[in-house]
């Protein structure tokens, strides 16, 4: 409909300039047309409008009309062969039937008139057959009008790969360049799928992501799995890597600390307490998280960090627990940290006091235990590998 409008836009105005020319100097003419009893008196411009509209009406309706038979015929239709069906319904068949792998000889008849996609549909078999060098090769020869779709199957085969510096320029390229005109109208698909590139890269090359000019576009759940890589390969990582670690928190977390999900924060709180120097933001970042909603992981975290300093700050330290209890009640890891706090600061009826609390808590009988083997340094030690097989176990470093 669009180009028929458009066609008639262009013949109209060739009409008027035809007419103003011919017209020019003579006046507008006169039209005289009589019918039986209908008499019409006008000049050559309405004429030659109004010819112009019924044309395009009945236009229309040949078209509409045409439509509405050829889907009744279709509808009455017996289709014997796969070959009768229209390109896009043998698309629609193979998508259904996820019959892609069994009928590419198929698929590649399909593309093959296609100028601007037939090498990309070629590539794509070949690399999911396994042959990513010859995949690679094909699309070498692509058409640059889809440059992107070519660029989007090069990062899938750099990551099968596992070559993270030609996927990441390819990554950095597609998130600077500006949008081909013909894919505007997919511009949320495009954005879609080159972020989920950056996070399958992220995913495999957790270090070198941090290198990324374009670092933060990840979706919420591939910014875990980069946390929880990050994690897993933190010995791995080099002078270079933790340094950039550190900026990306400065720079980045700092940002988005509000929007970030709970599980992203409590993984950069494991991240930071493997990092000494970074010592206070793991220490204001469990705090954070602490009044916001309490977690007994986090504690201990944030805990058994204020005791390893070289100088712990007691006070400070019985404040903050003082005030989660009176928040969040009463529970038996704030009685097994003043224990603790109480010990260091030789108050030790207190502190055996709190013995007598919570006979079934786990941690109340590490200490209750553990107060009976001073001076046993060997049964202290088997008392720790006991606590540590514990399904609540969490690593005794106090």
């Amino acid at each position: 409909m669009t180009s028929l409008l458009r066609a008639y836009f262009w013949v109209g105005l060739l009409l008027m300039a035809l007419l103003s020319v011919f017209s020019y100097g003579y006046g507008v003419g006169y039209v005289y047309i009589y019918l039986r009893h209908w008499q019409i008196e006008s000049n050559i411009w309405v004429l030659m409008i109004g010819l112009l509209c019924l044309s395009f009406v009945l236009q229309v309706l040949w078209l509409g009309l045409k439509r509405y038979l050829s889907k009744r015929m279709r509808k009455e239709q017996q289709i014997l062969s796969f070959e009768q069906l229209h390109p896009y319904e043998k698309l629609a068949v193979l998508k259904v039937l996820e019959a892609g792998h069994e009928q590419e000889k198929m698929l590649q008849e399909l593309y093959q008139p296609s100028v601007l996609f037939k090498e990309i549909v070629q590539a794509n078999m070949l690399w999911r057959a396994g042959h990513s060098q010859q995949a690679l090769d094909i699309l070498a020869h692509s058409s640059t009008l889809a440059f992107e779709l070519a660029a989007f199957l090069r990062i899938e085969i750099y990551l099968s790969q596992m070559q993270g510096q030609q996927a990441l320029s390819h990554l950095e390229f597609l998130s600077q360049h500006d949008l081909s005109p013909w894919l505007q109208d997919l511009q949320q698909g495009y954005e879609h799928k080159l972020t989920q590139l950056w996070g399958a890269f992220a995913t495999q090359f957790p270090w070198l992501y941090l290198y990324a000019s374009q670092f933060g576009q990840l979706h919420a759940e591939d910014k875990t799995h980069w946390l929880q890589q990050i994690l897993s390969q933190y010995d791995q990582a080099s002078v270079e890597d933790l340094e950039a670690l550190q900026q990306c928190y400065h720079q980045l977390v700092y940002v988005q600390h509000v929007n970030m999900a709970r599980e992203n924060k409590i993984l950069w709180l494991k991240i930071l307490a493997r990092m000494p120097e970074m010592g206070r933001e793991h220490t204001l970042l469990a705090e954070d998280l602490l009044d916001e909603l309490f977690d007994q992981e986090v504690f201990y975290l944030w805990f058994e960090t204020q005791l390893l300093k070289q100088q712990p700050d007691y006070l400070e330290i019985e404040q903050h627990v003082n005030a989660w209890e009176q928040k969040y009640n009463q529970l038996p890891i704030f009685a097994f940290a003043k224990w603790h706090v109480y010990q260091a600061t030789h108050r030790i009826a207190e502190s055996e006091a709190l013995l007598s609390l919570y006979p079934d808590n786990v941690l109340m009988s590490y200490l209750r235990i553990k107060i009976q083997l001073q001076g046993n340094e060997e049964l202290s030690e088997q008392l720790n590998l006991l606590f540590e097989s514990n399904s609540n176990y969490l690593k005794i470093n106090i």
